[in-house]
């Protein structure tokens, strides 16, 4: 019997192999939750040929965070496999490479800023009220952040996109709360996925972790993120709501 068994969980946001978003669907399975997936456009075939590789091949559903459309008719298509939802993760983050990251932060448009901030940010809130009419009391909501506390090499405008997101997640605990909705992210190190492939300089991100983090860190195993995100969706985390839980082998904890 797993710490989530019995649970309904939705996680938005897979596409490759070696996203936290398929480990986390991942772990959820083994920890006994019926589990559903999610992207949208020329990545939906990506990911339905990707679910196969699941314990359990999930339902995945067409959805892209920016359109209002697609947010109106979730929980409908969501009620086409399960009644309800016990979880939703939020594993969804965009910025352009060539504009907004790798050390030209003063150079960014606005254009692909609002962008960024709508789909990295903004796109918590949009998640967590097209799925409200889904949850119920101990309900969870799990977002996934890069620490937004500090200005990083390279990170440049994600670093202002996931500093919003952390911000929206905390009003959003606040809001929810009254239903007895939690609402938290985990903070992971920099892991080597297809969205860390995409910022230049990443790798000056990586070799700082190889140092500093006292407990080491393993840039190619999303596994204790995504064990982190499903122990916040779970019951053991009854009273734990606006946190932000650090999965960086000690990384953030450290001086200089």
């Amino acid at each position: 019997m797993g710490i989530l068994d019995g649970k309904k969980i939705l996680v938005a946001g897979v596409t490759m192999d070696s996203s936290i978003g398929f480990a986390t669907a991942k772990i959820a399975q083994e920890q006994g939750a019926t589990v559903l997936i999610s992207n949208f456009g020329r990545a939906l075939s990506i990911t339905k040929r990707i679910a196969k590789r699941l314990p359990v091949e999930p339902p995945v559903l067409e959805l892209d965070v920016t359109d209002p459309d697609h947010l109106a008719g979730l929980a409908d298509q969501v009620r086409e496999h399960v009644d309800g939802l016990d979880g939703v993760v939020h594993s969804i983050a965009y910025g352009n490479p060539a504009t907004l990251l790798g050390q030209n932060f003063l150079e960014g448009p606005w254009e692909d800023v609002a962008q960024a901030v709508q789909v990295s940010a903004y796109s918590l809130a949009g998640l967590a009220r097209a799925t409200k009419p889904l949850l119920h009391e101990g309900s969870s909501v799990v977002g996934l952040t890069f620490d937004a506390t500090v200005a990083w090499p390279a990170y440049d405008w994600m670093g202002v996109a996931k500093a919003g997101l952390e911000s929206t997640a905390r009003y959003l605990a606040r809001d929810l709360g009254k239903e007895g909705i939690r609402v938290n992210l985990v903070s992971a190190g920099p892991l080597k996925t297809l969205a860390a492939k995409a910022i230049p300089g990443f790798s000056d991100l990586e070799e700082m972790w190889g140092t500093r983090a006292p407990l080491g860190w393993d840039n190619t195993d999303q596994e204790p993120t995504a064990k982190a995100v499903c122990a916040l969706m779970s019951d053991f985390f009854p009273a734990t709501t606006g946190e932000i839980v650090h999965v960086d082998g000690g990384f953030h904890a450290m001086g200089a």
